[in-house]
């Protein structure tokens, strides 16, 4: 590992201001926990690490219309244990318990899961579904963007060098939500596949259905044809096999070392199926 120097700047402007939007080897590093593989992987070869461990910007609150606000800094166990979180959005607390393991969450914050950019992480698929949006802040000012705008590719994102999110704000849950994926060894590993699903169903048929995939695309992918095949039909077998073909059929899908892109599209039309039957049954 070659030499680098660690800063700790002691407020959200300082931050930015040891930021370069010109040179890829100065990155900020919140929990460290992605960044350090990097390094030791030679992937990343840094000259200068701004450590966010100062920044008040952790946090869980919910807002004046029933959101849930969380800051940047958080930390991912925090999350998972959180009463308010369990509570309002019981979804994201699932969906944690299976990100990587107890020891990363215990150090990994909100804010580097999301801006890492690795299309196999779980949060953004949930989030993107959930309609969340994250707060940036960078020199050139504040901007709110919705979680599936954060991202533009395989680890790329559209944050600015000089930019950091500093919170996510994630509307108050009132229908149905899940998030499952599919992993070829443990159940915290990477997936080969993650699906997340938001509708809302009063019995009769589904309403406002948002779809989302990763793992398989090289970025949370909102499923529209899959969503319109849903959107206004009742909820039967019909239903959801037509909403599963229609969901392998749109995504430009990808093999990597979890599977190859027939599989995952297969895994796809299973998939769909099974996490609209798991917010029915979570939601009970």
């Amino acid at each position: 590992m070659i030499p680098f120097e660690l800063v700790e700047p002691r407020s959200l402007a300082e931050a930015i201001a040891l930021l370069d939007p010109e040179d890829t080897a100065v990155r900020p590093m919140s929990g460290g926990t992605a960044i350090m593989l990097m390094m030791k992987a030679g992937v990343l070869r840094p000259t200068r690490l701004v450590s966010l461990a100062r920044l008040e910007l952790d946090g869980i609150e919910q807002g004046p219309e029933g959101e849930l606000r969380i800051g940047a800094l958080t930390r991912l166990a925090d999350i998972e244990r959180s009463a308010l979180v369990r509570r309002g959005w019981p979804v994201i607390a699932r969906a944690l318990r299976t990100l990587s393991n107890v020891r990363v969450r215990n150090v990994a914050r909100l804010g580097g899961h999301l801006a890492h950019g690795d299309p196999h992480t779980d949060l953004p698929p949930l989030l993107s579904a959930l309609g969340a949006r994250v707060a940036v802040a960078g020199a050139r000012g504040e901007r709110v963007l919705s979680v599936e705008a954060l991202y533009a590719g395989y680890l790329e994102t559209t944050l600015k060098k000089d930019e950091l999110i500093t919170a996510v704000e994630i509307p108050a849950l009132a229908g149905r939500a899940a998030y499952l994926k599919c992993t070829t060894r443990s159940a915290d590993d990477w997936p080969a596949l993650g699906v997340a699903v938001a509708f809302d169903y009063g019995g009769e048929a589904i309403g406002s259905p948002r779809l989302f995939i990763s793992a398989a695309t090289d970025r949370p992918t909102r499923l529209a044809a899959a969503e319109k095949v849903l959107a206004g039909r009742p909820l039967n077998e019909e239903t959801l096999r037509e909403a599963g073909a229609a969901a392998a059929g749109e995504a430009e899908i990808e093999s990597d070392l979890h599977g190859s892109a027939a599989y995952k599209k297969q895994l796809i039309r299973v998939y769909v199926k099974r996490a609209i039957h798991e917010a029915l049954r979570e939601s009970r």
